[in-house]
């Protein structure tokens, strides 16, 4: 089914979250495939240890309302999973203090549903363009059921975070920088990035964009209300009408451009394939995209020397700028860089700029936004 379902939600009151749920779940037939045998994953955004207020994760509310819902279609609380691998070290303490923070360790006391902190992780083969070979945290392999809980956010390196790119959870902590790694380039790292959606096969989407992040995301952007929920069995489509709400063409965001270059979504989002409160799609007023995507360098550039553009572009592409007044020496952007090309001198962060490729993980990871993307002034034109 490539239908999307839009709700209209303006708060996280729960009762008033549980029945929108309800609303999208029951839409998608997600009662019938329950029983009291099926294995769940849950599949929230959990990018870092970020409180619910600053919109960087799923809000519990959200993952709440799933959990009490599945459990009243007959899940048993003891097969449901609420599993992430943020980004850096990990460790089961780093773990549990992630999911402490963000708001789904209560959650699952509450609810009394599983917590992935094991750090078990399988291997998958698979037949991807890029990759043939993924390593899995273990509920995305074992279970019966995965049910992805994206935000309605922006990304510095592909322009928006939704169902697909919320997938690059399920690769454990520090295995995503050897990706990053891999694939520098921010086309085939989305290439990748598909790669891993067509292997993890989700069978259902809801995006909580009740918050979400606009401007330089997915860490470190600026937290906005939208009032809305998608949903659907389909990730690119849903990430399609996403796009279209935050004024992106459809090809923009390189994941969506590789998906569309495998036909897995057409060029232009058709909302006829929209369901719900349809009356809520529509671009939003004023929304601001991350700095490296608000200027498609190639609109600027004479049609004789085009065949130049990927090489200028990648000379004067954005890049990560240490605030050294924010800064508090933590290390998180030294740790999680996939190039160790970040020290921490005289307790500030200093970028060594001759190894950055650019992936913005510092940026992403940041807990006090101190590190920036800088614009080259040729964009600012």
């Amino acid at each position: 089914m490539n239908n999307v379902y839009i709700k209209k939600q303006d708060s996280y009151i729960l009762e008033d979250v549980v029945s929108s749920v309800r609303e999208i779940l029951l839409w998608g037939g997600i009662d019938k495939k329950i029983s009291a045998d099926t294995t769940i994953l849950l599949k929230p955004n959990m990018l870092s240890k970020s409180s619910p207020d600053r919109a960087v994760t799923t809000h519990p509310s959200v993952v709440e309302a799933v959990i009490i819902l599945l459990k009243e279609f007959g899940a048993k609380a003891e097969n449901i999973t609420v599993a992430d691998s943020s980004g850096g070290p990990q460790n089961p303490m780093i773990l549990a203090a992630n999911y402490k923070v963000c708001g789904f360790a209560d959650v699952a006391s509450r609810q009394g549903v599983n917590l992935y902190t094991k750090l078990e992780s399988k291997t998958v083969r698979t037949d991807g363009v890029m990759v043939k070979e993924f390593e899995l945290i273990a509920p995305a392999v074992d279970c019966d059921i995965i049910i992805n809980l994206p935000k309605f956010k922006t990304h510095v390196m592909t322009a928006m975070s939704g169902a697909v790119k919320n997938l690059f959870g399920t690769v454990p902590g520090l295995k995503k920088a050897e990706f990053h790694m891999r694939f520098p380039d921010k086309d085939n790292f989305s290439e990748m990035i598909v790669d891993l959606c067509e292997t993890v096969k989700t069978d259902f989407t809801i995006v909580d964009g009740i918050v979400g992040m606009e401007g330089d995301g997915p860490g470190s952007g600026i937290p906005r209300k939208f009032g809305i929920m998608l949903a659907g069995e389909n990730p690119y489509t849903i990430d399609g009408a996403i796009c279209s709400m935050m004024g992106f063409e459809l090809t923009r965001p390189p994941i969506m451009n590789a998906a569309v270059k495998r036909s897995l979504i057409g060029e232009n989002f058709d909302s006829a394939l929209l369901c719900g409160d349809t009356e809520m799609f529509r671009p939003i007023d004023n929304f601001v995209k991350p700095q490296s995507y608000r200027v498609d360098f190639s609109d600027r550039v004479p049609r004789a020397i085009r065949w130049a553009t990927p090489t200028v572009e990648k000379l004067l592409a954005p890049k990560p700028k240490i605030n050294k007044s924010a800064c508090i020496g933590c290390g998180n952007c030294r740790d999680i860089c996939p190039q160790k090309t970040i020290t921490i001198t005289d307790g500030k962060a200093v970028i060594n700029m001759k190894n950055c490729i650019r992936c913005f993980c510092c940026h992403e990871m940041c807990p006090v936004k101190a590190i920036d993307v800088k614009r080259n002034i040729f964009f600012n034109i």
